[in-house]
């Protein structure tokens, strides 16, 4: 009789998996972030950009190429913060080698903390299976909202996703990568990791700025991971080099003392720790275009032909 309650709770555990695990499959939305990572395991690149939106909207890894005769992968994203990237950069070297990594840094992630929420699971969610999953799990999720582990589609739309249950269904069971389906109205995911988005006109967009960099307000493990990235790769012997990349010259001049400050909190850190540091608002300021008509917001964002004209001056420095 005891061994039977023993075996009715593992079948209950065993089903319980089951049932989550198939709600996963079905309603966590295939995101450009799963291809992205599934290409860097299975695939060999020279370069690995890393970064935020900016990056992600800023740097095409094929107009580099074209300069620099480097392959490269773009992995940036919004929501990317220094935790994340040292643990993918982990999980890069544990599939391949990559010979560089750059990384493009936007000051205002640094005086802000990771949001809680699905957004710890945009990178984690991809990984295969790996020491590096089982690290960022301990060091990333651990101490999280069971939620989000349990039931990692709880904060996407639910009756939009229940909707594409079986386009869902169909991508992740037959292992389809297409990006055709990751393509949007006004903006493209290419293969490169790359997404180019069509001119908008800013002018009468208002230059605000959700998070703005401020002396005495950089979070302690924003810096703590900077560190450690930046340490491993001086261990692998991989290339470490940092960018920010340019604002529009109305958001430089509204916010002026506070990208001032960071750029020299930036400079010093790099170098302290003997990294190449690209500043394009700052020492570079004149080799990218500040101009409003480059730009699909005053964040920073640009649009498909300056982020291509963008590549090609990093690509030629970097060379």
């Amino acid at each position: 009789m005891h061994n039977f309650k023993k075996i009715r709770v593992l079948m209950g555990i065993v089903l319980t998996v089951l049932v989550l695990k198939g709600l996963d499959l079905m309603l966590y939305p295939c995101t450009f972030m799963r291809n992205d990572i599934h290409t860097v395991v299975n695939e060999e690149f020279q370069d690995i950009y890393v970064g935020t939106s900016h990056g992600k909207m800023g740097i095409s890894p094929a107009e580099m190429e074209k300069i620099n005769n480097r392959t490269g992968h773009n992995l940036c994203v919004g929501g990317e913060y220094a935790i994340d990237i040292y643990h993918m950069i982990r999980l890069i070297n544990e599939k391949q080698h990559p010979e560089r990594i750059i990384y493009e840094v936007d000051p205002n992630y640094y005086v802000t903390e990771k949001e809680p929420g699905n957004n710890y699971l945009l990178f984690y969610h991809e990984f295969p299976f790996s020491k590096a999953k089982m690290e960022y799990y301990i060091h990333g999720l651990l101490d999280k909202d069971i939620r989000t582990m349990l039931l990692p589609w709880y904060e996407y739309g639910f009756q939009y996703e229940v909707s594409n249950v079986k386009e869902t269904l169909y991508r992740k069971l037959t292992r389809n990568y297409d990006i055709s389906y990751l393509r949007g109205r006004n903006q493209a995911y290419e293969e490169d990791g790359f997404i180019g988005t069509d001119p908008v006109n800013i002018s009468n967009m208002e230059v605000k700025l959700q998070n703005v960099f401020y002396e005495g307000g950089v979070k302690e493990q924003n810096i703590e991971y900077l560190k450690k990235i930046v340490r491993y790769c001086k261990e692998e012997g991989i290339q470490f080099i940092a960018i920010t990349t340019p604002m529009p010259d109305a958001t430089l001049e509204k916010y002026k003392e506070n990208y001032s400050c960071a750029g020299r909190y930036f400079t010093e850190i790099f170098q302290e720790l003997d990294v190449p540091y690209y500043d394009f608002n700052h020492e570079y300021y004149d080799f990218a275009s500040h101009y409003e008509v480059s730009f699909t917001d005053y964040d920073g964002h640009m649009n498909r032909d300056a982020a291509k004209g963008f590549s090609a001056i990093l690509a030629e420095l970097l060379r």
